[in-house]
């Protein structure tokens, strides 16, 4: 690597890299997207310098960086000294395939990313797919009357849910910092087939303490397994693979699988369901036995398949028994996906993938207070769909629906949560927004709890209007698979992507505790008071979706002054002098 290292500095040294007659750089060059325009795209680490140059790193003749499509020289790798300082740390996997010279064809990068399509993305959607099955048939559970056989009522369900986010609480941070240690291509894995053995164990539930054991348990593995595969975990191994700009909407298809599996739950217990009586069990009884081995079966063809990273895709021994022994990629792709990568964000260098986070490492990223904004988004915007979308099958009970037209009727809700999740995933990245997507799902709530709120008990069709309505609010906006994303994108390492990931997730996961308490039974049916606690946090969310992007626009300005003020030299000066890490130095910029 020392010989590679000297080629790319003389290389690098035969080229010129003239600053403007004062020294300074022109400001359109740095100019970054204001709140109020849409498009453009995002720059997590701002280049030393400003103006393309003929460079003699790689001819641009024929091919096209696609990252610089439109200003080839616009990389942070673009003279010596910066390269000195953004390069990859020894022990990163995919160092001694980085190369900053490299050039490639627009059709080549595609070729490559639908590659990883179909090898990556496509099979975490199935892990995810399989965890849903087991994670959502609660739901359907519910429908097939489980609370009556078990003598539950619905404060002991909810209590239940307390129980299952609490230990899940507890278990997350630790799980995402063991999985950075042992690899989520293992880690992953592992939990998944802990997680199905005491799912399908919820077959034998015979009471409340069973009931409450169960999930615990469950809340305990899933904080090890759920949110590592369906968050955090899954954005860090992604990021091995995938741009930022390219990670929402491959998280839009991730939780695509998500919901899909409520619709292909729906189907599957239709008919398990029907099973009820059968050898003296209850149908939710054979639908936990039955969706739990199939968890198990997709946990052990994962640990066979999972690649570590793009450069580590060969096969040793039994691990990844089903891949190829030769590997996916060939040398030039491995080039390709590393160098591409690490173009779009080199911070994405400095750990390498098996390397575990220190306390003093853990302790920086906690009080990272940039991040803060996220999180507090995190611990409330869910709340006001929640109630809705776990009380649906209980709802659709009540109003006079038998158990098959419960589970059929939860289907368009899905749907629509579907469309609505790809849209506005795409519309975010096309047009560069995200808090105002966040805005938008608040402003979507609003005018349905008011109308749950004021409508009568009884009216002519009373039952489809509130049917309508609760669809309505389960298939809401979805801004999750943007706020994860920006959660990684705005880390500014791999650190900070780690533990932030964890830490948002777990506000998600308190805001579930908070939410499993707002309808209860001295409430219902209606639960007017519930929905008015509702209203409430989405005026409170529409303004903390304002105020985050309103401090991500102004932390970027304030930066970019700064910046633009410096020459050339004294950028480099900064960044070889500097102790600011991450996304607190200077050339980093937030997404919004």
């Amino acid at each position: 690597m020392a010989g590679f290292d000297k080629d790319i500095s003389t290389a690098y040294a035969a080229e010129r890299t003239p600053d403007s007659p004062d020294g300074r750089h022109p400001v359109h060059a740095l100019e970054t997207n204001k709140w109020w325009k849409f498009g453009g795209r995002d720059r997590s680490y701002i280049p030393t310098r400003d103006e393309p140059s003929k460079s003699s790193l790689g001819s641009l003749t024929d091919t096209r960086d696609i990252e610089n499509e439109n200003n080839p020289d616009l990389s942070v790798f673009n003279d010596a000294k910066a390269y000195e300082i953004y390069k990859p740390i020894e022990k990163y996997e995919g160092r001694h395939r980085f190369d900053p010279r490299a050039t490639w064809a627009v059709a080549e990068e595609k070729k490559l990313v639908r590659k990883l399509d179909l090898r990556i993305c496509l099979w975490a959607c199935i892990m995810f797919f399989a965890l849903q099955l087991d994670r959502g048939n609660i739901v359907q559970a519910l429908s097939d009357n489980m609370l009556d056989d078990l003598g539950l009522t619905t404060d002991d369900y909810n209590n239940g849910m307390t129980i299952f986010y609490c230990s899940f609480l507890f278990a997350e941070l630790p799980s995402q910092l063991v999985s950075k240690k042992v690899g989520p291509d293992n880690w992953i894995p592992i939990q998944m087939i802990a997680w199905s053995a005491v799912a399908s164990s919820q077959s034998h539930l015979n009471g409340k303490n069973s009931f409450y054991v169960c999930r615990f348990l469950l809340g305990l593995i899933e904080g090890l397994y759920t949110k590592v595969c369906m968050a955090e975990q899954v954005i860090l191994y992604l990021s091995y693979f995938y741009k930022n700009s390219e990670l929402p909407i491959r998280l839009a298809c991730f939780w695509t699988s998500y919901v899909g599996t409520n619709i292909a739950g729906s189907f599957l217990a239709y008919g398990i369901l029907h099973l009820r009586g059968h050898d003296g069990w209850e149908g939710w009884r054979y639908l936990f036995a039955i969706e739990g081995g199939i968890t198990a079966l997709i946990g052990v063809i994962s640990w066979l398949y999972l690649p570590p990273s793009p450069t580590q895709t060969k096969r040793h021994g039994l691990k990844g028994l089903l891949r190829p022994k030769e590997g996916w990629f060939s040398e030039r792709e491995e080039i390709v996906m590393v160098t591409r990568i690490l173009r779009d964000d080199p911070g994405k260098a400095t750990m390498h993938n098996r390397q575990a986070i220190s306390p003093g490492l853990l302790w920086a990223s906690l009080t990272d207070y940039d991040m803060w904004p996220i999180y507090l988004i995190g611990l409330t915007w869910t709340i006001p769909f929640t109630p809705s979308t776990s009380y649906l099958s209980l709802t659709l009970r009540s109003l006079g629906f038998d158990v098959f037209e419960t589970n059929l009727l939860i289907i368009p809700s899905s749907v629509l949560f579907i469309l609505q999740l790809l849209f506005w995933t795409w519309f975010s990245e096309k047009f560069n927004q995200r808090f105002l997507i966040g805005l938008i799902s608040q402003i979507w709530v609003i005018p349905l709890l008011i109308a749950l709120e004021t409508l009568p008990l009884k009216f002519h069709g009373a039952n489809w209007a509130r049917f309508a309505l609760s669809s309505l609010i389960v298939g809401y906006p979805y801004a999750h698979a943007m706020l994860v994303a920006i959660t990684s994108r705005n880390s500014g390492n791999v650190r900070t992507r780690t533990v932030g990931s964890s830490i948002y997730n777990m506000a998600v996961q308190t805001s579930n505790i908070i939410s499993s308490q707002i309808y209860r039974s001295d409430d219902k049916p209606l639960y007017r008071r519930g929905n008015k606690v509702l209203l409430g946090l989405a005026a409170w969310n529409a303004l903390l979706f304002v105020g985050a992007k309103f401090y991500y626009v102004w932390k970027n300005s304030r930066r970019d002054k700064i910046w633009e003020s410096m020459s050339q030299q004294e950028r480099l000066d900064y960044l070889s002098t500097t102790k600011d890490k991450g996304n607190k130095r200077l050339d980093f910029r937030f997404a919004h």
